[in-house]
């Protein structure tokens, strides 16, 4: 009979090992998946806030290449039309920073906003200032972006 115990109890330790083995792999599972998820969504994040600052900048650059070539119409004409592509580019990574992060982005519009100050800009000097301004707005995106992706 205590064969039969014995046999019973190393049955029951068995089989409860392996019960509390599956459970422990399963939590491990869980919070492995709920890890790299988390590391997608950064990833995500940081493609979107990358791929914005790049799209604002090259806008920039587009906006001030329409400003200096003002003097020839054709010219002029040529710098508008890059600048209007450059424009549906930086607003379609603004869209997608703002389906990734979730939330409203007031640096990324604020950096956004600058690009029609540098557009109305009469000479070198507002130019400059235009260009300081732009450059500081996306400079306080980037920081405010970093400290978010470092979390």
């Amino acid at each position: 009979m205590s064969a039969v115990y014995a046999s019973l109890i190393a049955v029951f330790g068995t089989l409860l090992g392996s019960f509390s083995t599956y459970l422990f792999q399963q939590r491990t599972a869980v919070r492995m998946e709920a890890s790299a998820r988390e590391e997608l969504l950064r990833q995500e994040r940081l493609a979107a806030y990358s791929t914005f600052a790049t799209a604002v900048t090259d806008l920039k650059r587009g906006v001030v290449a329409a400003l200096l070539r003002r003097s020839d119409p054709d010219e002029h004409r040529v710098a508008l039309s890059e600048a209007d592509r450059l424009g549906a580019l930086a607003e379609a990574a603004r869209f997608r920073l703002l389906l990734v992060s979730g939330r409203p982005e007031p640096l990324a519009d604020a950096a956004f906003a600058h690009i029609a100050t540098l557009g109305d800009a009469t000479d070198e000097g507002d130019l400059k200032a235009a260009e300081a301004d732009f450059e500081a707005a996306v400079s306080a995106f980037i920081l405010d972006a970093s400290k978010r992706l470092a979390i």
